[in-house]
């Protein structure tokens, strides 16, 4: 792909989300951008959200790591779908019911205003690390793909990406993200498909000769029974409950879009249809993964020592021009359809939890358009760190780092709702902090104090187990908040 095609794709897709920013944004305020005016049709969030979810990070790195952990990451996404139900059923309700524009709004509550800052400030941490992450590999791409050939550093492509990010979303907030969203859903479903078409056609296979190369493959295995490994079943199907229900369920930016529903019963149905939808997505983006080392063999090409890297060499390489700006739409659209929404729950947050804008009357839109711009240069910062010292899989990163961000939320909330304990609401934040430092340390340790064992996923359990017993341990003799 010439840099001046590359250079076309993103003007003419950047040109279409400022129209939809524009028509979405008109006579927007504060709630507008906070919860859409909670009139968001329910099937355009749960199709939106499949992009969000899925994001960069599933459209690169899971190809990628077929070819290290085969298809055991489906493992994880069966315990996904376990904990979108329990999304539903339970953290739904309750949302709705308390009517919150920020979920952790619960906390305060419940426990104190303490607890409540603590949840806020452990959100604001794991969801700029992990939009973060997701966003450096978009900007990578974009890297190799056009700002190369002009001798551009990576810092500037970084400050492009987000600044193109922040321009459509700074007005119209969520309102815009759930329009958004369903376009760059379309783009990212397109690109994998429209891949897996060009692949079977250089290699000349039917549709039933497709799926026999999928399914008889070494790396289509599934399942993992070994005990001590960090793929076992159990450990990452139950990791993958629990970190659905960590990272969508307790995390404002999937929740703050089920909250611009009509209602409950609307909420309910968008996080049922959408996690059927995910599903199929991810085990496509799996069945890729194999066709594209299948691919590389038989064609004799070098496969990257950097797995996340296998995708972009033979799309914007191998695959042809229709392929290559496919996956070109496809990667920007999975990038800012998290990085979007990421950077306004992070401003959503910030401003109702720690601002608490509002309940004050006077230039909340520009308190908001400041906290808007001040995220959007954490992000670069993170980013550019993350670029410094990134050495491993992408995938396995941003888990592994909110295994321990998104452990003492899991926590908060899990005792907060399966017990009526009031706690001593100072000492709250001291155990958040201590269950985290628990959770590195054990982890670092695991293989040489309990018999080669691994921690995987699962840390995030561990973490909120840690961040539960500490808050038991405070007990307050006052009457619970609930």
């Amino acid at each position: 792909m010439t840099p001046l095609l590359v250079f076309g794709v993103i003007a003419v897709y950047f040109i279409v989300l400022l129209g939809i920013s524009h028509f979405t944004s008109r006579k927007a305020d504060n709630d507008t951008f906070f919860t859409a005016n909670r009139q968001s049709p329910w099937f355009l969030v749960a199709y939106g959200m499949v992009g969000a979810s899925l994001s960069g990070v599933t459209f690169i790195s899971v190809p990628g790591e077929v070819g290290n952990s085969n298809w055991t990451y489906l493992q994880f996404v069966m315990g996904n779908m376990v904990g979108y139900a329990v999304i539903a059923f339970i953290l739904i309700p309750l949302f709705y019911k308390l009517r919150l524009v920020s979920i952790y709004e619960y906390l305060k509550d419940r426990f104190g205003q303490r607890s409540y800052y603590t949840g806020s400030v452990f959100f604001l941490i794991s969801q700029t690390i992990g939009a973060s992450f997701r966003l450096f590999l978009a900007a990578v791409v974009l890297q190799i793909a056009f700002f190369d050939a002009f001798g551009i550093p990576f810092f500037v492509t970084v400050l492009v990406t987000i600044l193109l990010i922040w321009l459509y979303t700074f007005r119209g907030g969520i309102k815009t993200i759930v329009w958004t969203d369903t376009l760059q859903t379309t783009f990212l479903l397109l690109a994998v498909i429209i891949s897996i078409v060009m692949i079977s056609d250089q290699m000349e296979l039917g549709f039933s000769e497709l799926i026999t190369t999928v399914s008889e493959s070494k790396m289509s295995t599934i399942f993992d029974w070994d005990w001590r490994s960090d793929r076992n079943f159990y450990k990452t199907f139950l990791a993958g409950i629990f970190i659905t229900i960590a990272m969508n369920g307790l995390d404002q930016n999937v929740m703050q879009k089920n909250l611009t529903c009509k209602n409950q019963k609307d909420a309910q149905k968008n996080i049922f249809w959408f996690s059927i939808t995910f599903f199929v997505s991810t085990t496509l983006f799996l069945a890729l993964g194999v066709l594209l080392y299948k691919f590389a063999i038989d064609q004799q090409i070098t496969i990257p020592e950097r797995s996340d890297d296998l995708y972009p060499l033979l799309a914007l390489n191998h695959f042809g021009i229709l392929a290559g700006v496919v996956f070109l739409l496809g990667i920007i659209a999975a990038a800012f359809s998290s990085a979007d929404s990421a950077l306004t729950a992070l401003t959503t947050s910030f401003c109702v939890d720690i601002l608490d804008l509002s309940n004050k009357k006077t230039h909340q839109k520009r308190t908001r358009l400041w906290v808007h711009i001040g995220f959007t240069f954490l992000m670069f910062l993170v980013i550019i760190i993350f670029n410094s010292l990134n050495d491993s899989s992408v995938v396995s990163a941003v888990f592994k780092v909110a295994g321990f961000t998104y452990g003492p939320l899991l926590g908060l909330f899990a005792f907060g709702l399966m017990t009526k304990r009031a706690v001593k609401d100072k000492l709250v934040p001291l155990v958040c902090v201590l269950a985290p430092i628990i959770s590195v340390i054990l982890d670092f340790n695991s293989e040489q104090w309990f018999n080669g064992y691994q921690f995987g996923f699962e840390i995030l359990l561990v973490n909120a187990a840690i961040t539960f017993l500490g808050l038991w341990l405070l007990y307050n003799k006052k009457p619970g908040y609930l």
